[in-house]
């Protein structure tokens, strides 16, 4: 018996901000909230296939599971909730602490 397909985005870093962005319907969003979730084996490695062929957009583009329970898309694993929460630990506060030690 095949085993169930696990919902996926198509994530990747937008090439020239080096933001993370969520392939959507139409192209890209910063936000994760706007991918467009997949749901099809197929049609998630098509969709990846085109994402990889937008070099001059993104660059490092994977397919990234994510749990639909609550009606909106959330990242299963502590990378992609990392990586949802903003692009770099800049982002996070880091260079603050940085300074004080």
């Amino acid at each position: 018996m095949a085993k169930p397909f696990t919902p996926k985005v198509v994530t990747a870093n937008a090439l020239l901000e080096g933001d993370v962005i969520y392939q959507t319907a139409t192209g890209w969003s910063r936000s994760l909230s706007e991918a467009e979730v997949l749901t099809d084996e197929a049609d998630a490695d098509l969709r990846l296939i085109e994402a990889t062929q937008q070099r001059d957009v993104v660059v490092g583009a994977y397919l990234a599971d994510v749990d639909t329970s609550t009606g909106t898309p959330e990242p299963t694993h502590f990378r992609e909730d990392f990586r949802a929460k903003g692009p770099s630990n800049y982002a996070h506060g880091k260079q603050e602490a940085d300074a004080h030690v």
